[in-house]
This record gives C-alpha cells, sequence and structure tokens, in this order.
C-alpha cells in the first residue's frame, strides 16, 4: 500500500488555471532528453545517442505536430488554437533547443571524442595522403550515383523527399549551351553511409571518420566542369508525414495505405535546415521553393541530420565509451522444464520488461505453437518490427492446422509498410488478419490462446502496455502479464470477436475497453476519491503513463486534488496538467523520470481507505486513446503482484534520487537533487537492474 503524504483540501471554485501547452510540453520532454546528452556521468558513446534520440524525436514531431501551426502562419491566423503567435512562440522554442543541441555537440562532445582519440575530420583538417583516400572514395563510391540538376525552364526545382541530404550549389559561368543558369541541385543517395571510416593506412593509431556531406562538398567542383562553384550548403527538408487516409471513401485500407505511403516523401514542407554559412541568396532561394517562412528555416552547425550519428556508435569498437551490457534475466515466475500453462492454473504470471527477458512472451507462444491441444491462437499486433520470431511462431501455428486470427493496425505511424507486409504474409499462408474497426486504431496488446484440455476449452491470455517487438522489449520497460483468470480471458474473446466481426460489444466483466468504457470508467473512478476525500476519507491516487494531455481527465483531477485526494502522477513526456499551484492543485505533483531506458508502462493506482484498485493498460492519458483507439486496462488483483508492481513501478519512481524531473508551480521541471556521498541517491532503473540482472553462477 502507498503511504499518505500532506492533504490540504482546496476550494473547488478556486481551480481554473490554464492547462499548460501540449507542444511546448514535448519539447520540454526533448529538453529532459538532452541533459543525457550533457552528463558526464553518462559514457560518451551513449551520449551521442541521447543526442541523436532528441534530432529523431525533433523530427517525428515537425512531420506529426508543426503543420497546423504552420498553416495558421501562413493564413494570417490569430483566432483559435493555432495562430501566428503559436506558431512564432514554437518557432522561437525549437530554434532555442536546436541551438543547444549543436552547442553540445560542437562543444562537448567532438572534443570528448577527439580527446579518445575518435575524430570526424573535415576537409582543410586532411593529411595529403587522407585527401588522395577520400578522393579514391568519391571517384568509386560516390561519384556513379550522383546526377546534379541544373535548373532552368526545362528542368524545373527536382522533387526533394523528406528529410534526404541535398546540396544546393551556385554557380558561375556558363552551361554548355551558353546559357548562365546558376543554381544545381545535388541529390545524396540514401545508400550512402552518412560516415565513412578511414583504413589504418591513412589513419594511423587514431579512429577517423570523414561524413559524406563533406566528402561530397570537397568534390563539388568536379561534378560541374567548365563552370565555377561559389556558393553552396547541404540542405534538408522536413515534411507534415501524418498519412490521412478516408477510410469511409476507400475500399481496401490496405491498399490505400501502401498508395499513401508513396506520397509520404512529398508532404507539405515544415522545416528546412541548412548549414550554417549558407548564404542569405541560397536560403531564400530554398524557402521560396518549399513556400516557407523565415522562422522554418534552421542554419545549423554540423551535419542536417544528427540522428545518421548513430552510425558512429556501430563503427566504434569502444565498450568502455558504452553503457555495460545489460542481460536481462528470465522472469522468475516460470519454472524452467514446466508447463506454462500448468503454471498459470495455479498463479498468474508478470515479467517486467527489460528487466526480465521478453523471451518469457515468446516461451509462452512458442508452447502454444507445438502443444498440440492448443486449437486457436489470436493476437494484435501494433508494432512488431521487419524481422521477428513472433511472427515466424504465427506462421508455424498455421502451419501446424492452429486457427490463428491476427488483428493488425495497419495504421501504426512508421510502422504501416512493415505491417502491410506481415498482413500480406499471414494472409498467404491461411492465417485469418483483420484490420480492427473502421475509424479507429487497434492499440491494445493481447494474445488470446484456446486450449482443449478433456472435454472442455480453456483460455490463457497474455495482455501487456508494450507492443509484440523484441528489439523494442529490451529498450522499453513494460509490463507483461499472463493469467489463467475465466473472467479476463473471456472479455479478451469478446474484444477478439467485436474486432474481427464488429458486433455489439457485449458487457465486459473486468477490462475496461476505449473507446466505450476507459475514459468514463477513469473519470468515474476518479470522481468516486473526490467525493470520499470531501468526506475526510483516505484517499491516493497514483498514475504512471507517456502522455496526460486528455482535458477531462485532467479536470477530474485537479477536482479531486482540490477535493483533497493525495495525486502522484509519473509522466515521461507532455503533461498539461499544472501541478503544485498554490490554492489550486497544490495536492498533484507531476513527476517525469528519463532513464537509460524508455519509460513506457501504464499502471494506475487508486486507494480508497484500505481499498486498493490497480489497472495496468495500453492507453496513455490523451484523448485520442480514449475515443480514438481501441485501448484495454485490466485489473491485477493477486495482491502479491499488486504490490510488486506498486514497487517496481510506482515507489521506486516516486523515490527516484537520479533521473527525476519534478515539475514546478510554473509549469518548469527541475532536477531532483542527488544524495549526499554519505547518502547516495539511487535510480528506479538501476535499482531494478541490479535486482534482475542475469546472473550466470546462480
Amino acid at each position: 500500500m502507498l503511504s499518505d503524504r500532506r492533504k490540504r483540501v482546496i476550494n473547488p471554485v478556486t481551480i481554473a488555471p490554464d492547462l499548460l501547452d501540449r507542444d511546448h510540453s514535448l519539447l520540454a520532454f526533448n529538453e529532459r532528453v538532452l541533459d543525457w546528452a550533457a552528463r558526464d556521468d553518462v559514457p560518451l558513446l551513449e551520449r551521442l545517442r541521447f543526442l541523436c534520440i532528441v534530432s529523431s524525436n525533433l523530427d517525428e514531431f515537425f512531420e506529426v505536430r508543426a503543420e497546423p501551426h504552420l498553416t495558421a502562419n501562413q493564413a494570417n491566423d490569430h483566432k483559435g488554437q493555432f495562430t501566428v503567435s503559436s506558431f512564432e512562440r514554437l518557432a522561437d522554442a525549437l530554434h532555442t533547443l536546436v541551438a543547444r543541441q549543436y552547442a553540445l555537440y560542437n562543444e562537448q562532445l567532438l572534443p570528448a571524442f577527439e580527446r579518445e582519440g575518435i575524430h570526424i575530420v573535415s576537409h582543410g583538417d586532411r593529411s595529403a595522403a587522407q585527401r588522395a583516400w577520400v578522393r579514391q572514395y568519391f571517384e568509386r563510391e560516390v561519384r556513379p550515383l550522383l546526377i546534379p540538376v541544373g535548373l532552368d525552364p526545362s528542368h524545373p526545382f527536382p522533387q526533394v523527399a523528406n528529410k534526404s541530404l541535398n546540396f544546393i550549389v551556385r554557380l558561375s559561368g556558363k552551361d554548355a549551351f551558353g546559357r548562365e543558369n546558376e543554381i544545381a541541385i545535388v541529390k545524396v543517395p540514401r545508400v550512402l553511409p552518412r560516415l565513412i571510416r578511414m583504413p589504418d593506412k591513412v589513419a594511423g593509431k587514431r579512429v577517423l571518420f570523414v561524413s559524406i556531406s563533406s566528402v561530397i562538398r570537397a568534390h563539388l567542383d568536379t561534378l560541374f566542369p567548365g563552370r565555377v562553384v561559389g556558393q553552396f550548403s547541404q540542405f534538408r527538408v522536413t515534411r507534415h508525414s501524418d498519412l490521412a487516409v478516408d477510410e469511409d471513401d476507400v475500399q481496401n485500407l490496405r491498399t490505400a495505405l501502401r498508395q499513401g505511403l508513396v506520397h509520404r516523401h512529398y508532404g507539405q514542407a515544415v522545416r528546412l535546415e541548412v548549414s550554417a554559412g549558407c548564404s542569405e541568396h541560397l536560403a531564400d532561394f530554398l524557402l521560396k521553393q518549399f513556400a516557407l517562412p523565415a522562422k522554418a528555416l534552421f542554419r545549423v552547425h554540423g551535419p542536417v541530420n544528427l540522428v545518421r550519428l548513430t552510425q558512429l556508435i556501430d563503427l566504434v569498437s569502444r565498450p568502455d565509451l558504452c553503457f555495460p551490457p545489460y542481460r536481462p534475466s528470465p522472469p522468475a515466475q516460470l519454472q524452467h522444464g514446466q508447463s506454462i500453462f500448468d503454471q498459470l492454473k495455479q498463479s498468474d504470471i508478470l515479467m517486467h520488461q527489460p528487466f526480465q527477458s521478453f523471451d518469457g512472451v515468446l516461451a509462452f507462444l512458442r508452447e502454444a505453437v507445438n502443444d498440440p491441444q492448443v486449437l486457436a491462437i489470436k493476437q494484435t499486433i501494433y508494432r512488431t518490427g521487419p524481422d521477428s520470431e513472433l511472427m515466424d511462431l504465427l506462421r508455424e501455428a498455421v502451419r501446424r492446422g492452429k486457427e490463428v486470427t491476427v488483428v493488425v493496425e495497419l495504421k501504426a505511424r512508421f510502422d504501416e509498410e512493415a505491417n502491410i507486409n506481415w498482413a500480406e504474409m499471414l494472409e498467404s499462408i491461411g492465417a485469418q488478419v483483420v484490420y480492427g474497426v473502421v475509424g479507429l486504431k487497434t492499440h491494445a496488446k493481447m494474445m488470446l490462446i484456446t486450449r482443449r484440455e478433456g472435454k472442455s476449452l480453456k483460455r490463457y491470455g497474455h495482455l501487456s502496455t508494450g507492443n509484440y517487438n523484441p528489439r523494442t522489449a529490451k529498450l522499453y520497460t513494460d509490463l507483461s502479464h499472463l493469467t489463467a483468470d475465466a473472467s479476463i480471458t473471456t472479455d479478451m474473446e469478446h474484444v477478439f470477436v467485436h474486432l474481427a466481426s464488429q458486433s455489439k460489444l457485449p458487457r465486459l466483466s473486468k477490462l475496461w475497453m476505449a473507446p466505450f468504457h476507459l475514459h468514463r470508467d477513469l473519470v468515474a473512478k476518479i470522481d468516486a476519491l473526490g467525493s470520499a476525500a470531501a468526506r475526510g476519507e483516505s484517499t491516493r491516487i497514483v498514475a504512471k503513463m507517456n502522455s496526460l494531455t486528455d482535458e477531462t481527465l485532467i479536470r477530474s483531477l485537479m477536482r479531486a486534488g482540490a477535493q483533497g485526494v493525495q495525486i502522484d502522477l509519473i509522466v515521461r513526456g507532455a503533461c498539461m496538467l499544472p501541478a503544485q499551484v498554490p490554492g489550486r492543485t497544490e495536492n498533484i505533483r507531476v513527476r517525469s523520470v528519463i532513464g537509460r531506458f524508455l519509460e513506457h508502462s501504464r499502471v494506475f493506482y487508486f486507494r480508497r481507505g484500505e481499498a486498493e484498485d490497480l489497472y495496468l493498460s495500453s492507453a496513455d492519458w490523451m484523448n485520442r486513446n480514449m475515443v480514438r483507439r481501441v485501448e484495454l486496462a485490466w485489473p491485477v488483483t493477486d495482491p502479491v503482484l499488486r504490490q510488486r508492481i506498486v514497487d517496481e513501478c510506482l515507489v521506486a519512481y516516486l523515490h527516484d534520487g537520479v533521473d527525476a524531473w519534478d515539475m514546478d508551480a510554473e509549469g518548469r521541471y527541475q532536477r531532483v537533487q542527488r544524495g549526499s556521498p554519505h547518502a547516495p541517491a539511487h535510480g528506479a532503473q538501476a535499482a531494478l537492474m541490479a535486482r534482475y540482472a542475469r546472473n550466470d553462477n546462480n
């Protein structure tokens, strides 16, 4: 049970503070991630990885969140949620964050790499032998793939793909036909590596790299014989990439999405990145071509795509500059050599990833595939990756004659192509593949096994807060719950039938499901605790999630806090609830924990007196999760497992003294003060890693 902390009843009439801005809250989250790249106690290559994660996050932010602000600015709109002012404030915040990124890269990370003998060598710093090697590499590997395009009436500005690397060049002199067209574009193919390691014969005892942009820049003049290369710059355009498909107007969603993927690379431009030294003439020319305002231009002191620097981590063999490898232990509840089905007849099983291995989930499915008494397997697929043992097991289940039903969410953002390919593969071998409900994303994570036992059929279920993706299961914190609870597995069966047939959903016994009940039930639970607190009862809410942006739930939490409910919110990313506002939300604390692993589990704890309820869920507290997705929340009723979740996912994070950030009354996040040498602070993730680290000597 979670203990009480101070309680103060607040006059509900006073609680009407403005909510925090979602987009700026997302940027604040990335500031917290960037802090890992600035920390001296983090291994150097991992600092680079966190820098690249921020760049990847910002790419997605622009691709998904920037368009309405930009459109409002272009329309000179001053009313509504998205306006000229909202665009300008967001652009200013983004420029500040990007400037901090590159300052960190140039002033801290590059010098630190050089102290370790690792250099990204510019053209001006290369020796004669190194320049000769780069020239040979350019002629052999690069030039054959480049086709410079000179712009003239018959060669208009070419289509530039989303996030691709390009060069713009200003030429003097005349072309082969005596014309003075001065602008040319050079596209850099994606197949070319962005970093190339120099061989030892020219690097000596150092580890030397050259960037592909540096290689091309050094040889631009050779691409335009007879012309003089004057001004030039690398550039990269980011485009709005959220696929929009009118599902009511298509006959085949899979076909429509596959066609949409082709056009995603050429959506509306929302950001332009150029080299810091790009001339005003070339910058203005590009802004005009992409119909972008000046504040959408980002001049960067370094490569225009920091994400691709993750290649450096793989190219440098320096384990001492990385986190020590972590080997998760097998789930302790799974007894080796004993049937998982037999174990589930005794008690539910909980697995905490990545501290415990995802292999436990695969073992559950593997046993089902190999068990001749298993008749049917049903599973949802949201993100599973392009190469998945889990999908191979489903394919083997079909081959063995089992009834396999897979609900594939084709619209999982940026995973559409992989999911389409899996759906087509499964259909081709005889699995039943369905795509959920029109207009809703199926985000719930569940697997249901039906097994013949004597004269009856028994169901076994797996529910999870995360995806069926073995790769991300090593990087994300999630909870997997195996159960033979008849009420829960019957509810799961009803959900699968509903998704496949789109028939009316029967009343569920234990599961809360969006878009039908989840939102309503959460609000009812919060409001009930608020009423109890107003009567003087001891109450507590602790909720852990990735994002909190649903206004109805936020208002409900604020009412409950004003009535005296003690509320702690562990929100990794965007949070629009203003915490600790004097006289308004003093009973609500908001904390964000950014660790080595990506926090991803959703845990909702409610206490009234001695009575405790704890739910796990696939859903964040966002409007889209509540009304535009198929989501599940389910109770954990086993007192031992419930207490374990409270200890590992709530108490540990509320007491994290290393990786936690607390929101102040101004909506800003302050990093927690670390302990003294006499009383060192502890991080929740580090403690869980120590608890569950695999020990092969045991």
